[in-house]
């Protein structure tokens, strides 16, 4: 994980959000979000990916041509995972693993 990157996209899933972002007409001002939702009760919290502009109480970088957007009360939740893209016969879509190099 790069130091300056708290969150990591596999080719695979970076491959993904810029084929989502052209065919959904994502505007050019908006970036990948990665954050949490809940946290509250039993359930705990979802970590989550949206499309979404930058918000003052962001974490704001790049990943491979992709502004990635991290609110910095989510940090300590989403801090050295890596967003990959999964397809198999049971499942296509986004999941969240842990960093190689945690």
């Amino acid at each position: 994980m790069n130091p300056q990157h708290p969150v990591t996209l596999t080719r695979k899933a970076a491959e993904q959000v810029q084929s989502i972002m052209r065919t959904k007409n994502i505007p050019a001002d908006y970036g990948l979000r990665i954050g949490i939702r809940g946290g509250s009760g039993c359930g705990g919290h979802q970590l989550i990916l949206g499309f979404d502009k930058k918000k003052e109480s962001d974490l704001a970088y790049t990943l491979e041509g992709i502004p990635v957007y991290v609110d910095k009360k989510h940090m300590l939740y989403v801090v050295g995972k890596e967003v990959d893209f999964y397809e198999g016969a049971d499942a296509r879509g986004f999941v969240f693993v842990d960093s190689p190099s945690n």
